[in-house]
């Protein structure tokens, strides 16, 4: 079993957050600290990130869904939980909702996709941090997760600089072989399977998973429901209360 790094939070019902790529546990510290006023949250890194273990070779979206349902497993002690992701966490629910929804209760999918039909992309930034380290793609990556006006605040400044040195801090190898499991996705098929109730949130000023990503997976995911967020791709960081309140308001409406 691969050592997870993980902090738990505040009591009642279980919501497991699932982070982006790139970013560690504390990206969820301003909605965790909301949302454990009345849950148990349970944050995690992803292998290769944070303090978890880092893994040498290839990894697929699958072993990060694998990682989580263990977790789920271990820590839950049988009670389904609220899984929450961003990003590449939104593809470790899906992957996870599709094959083991015994564990989730709800499903919620925030700025992410179902699949990238051009991988050109991604092939540049892994060929970047090959060449130049992480560093290589930073300042473009923390453009892209939060929008300018955000930024020119004194929150969003400080914001900015504490993802700049999370993705800094991520190991270049793990980084490599995490953007070659995000790119390689392709949920399509299996999220017309999911059988569990399932929230996804769109922002609409994210321009690395734009709004139509996320109305492609509520068209394939049986009954699930979309929500807009005015903020760019990491919309938990920039507007936490907007944030936890539609995850509050998709609980309380099941």
């Amino acid at each position: 079993m691969i050592r997870l790094n993980l902090v738990r939070e505040g009591g009642g019902p279980i919501v497991v957050l699932s982070h982006a790529l790139g970013c560690d546990l504390h990206m969820w510290d301003g909605a965790a600290a909301l949302l454990a006023r009345a849950h148990s949250v349970l944050r995690y890194d992803h292998r290769n990130h944070g303090a978890s273990e880092s893994v040498a070779g290839p990894v697929t979206m699958q072993d990060l869904a694998d990682d989580a349902a263990a977790l789920i497993e271990r820590e839950a002690e049988g009670e389904p939980v609220h899984f929450v992701g961003l990003s590449m966490g939104g593809m470790v629910a899906q992957a996870l909702a599709a094959r083991r929804p015994e564990l989730l209760k709800t499903v919620v999918i925030a700025n992410s996709a179902s699949h990238y039909p051009d991988a050109a992309p991604w092939r540049t930034r892994i060929e970047t941090v090959r060449a130049q380290g992480v560093a290589g793609i930073a300042e473009g990556a923390v453009a892209r997760w939060l929008t300018p006006g955000y930024v020119a605040t004194p929150e969003g400044a400080a914001a900015a600089r504490q993802l700049r040195d999370m993705l800094l801090r991520t190991d270049a190898a793990g980084y490599i072989a995490s953007c070659e499991a995000v790119a390689a996705i392709d949920f399509r098929e299996s999220n017309r399977r999911i059988p569990v109730p399932t929230l996804v949130i769109a922002g609409t000023r994210d321009e690395a998973t734009p709004p139509s990503m996320s109305e492609a997976m509520v068209a394939a995911i049986p009954g699930s429901r979309l929500a807009t967020i005015a903020a760019a791709h990491l919309s938990a960081v920039e507007r936490p209360e907007a944030f936890t309140q539609l995850l509050v308001d998709f609980w309380r409406s099941l």
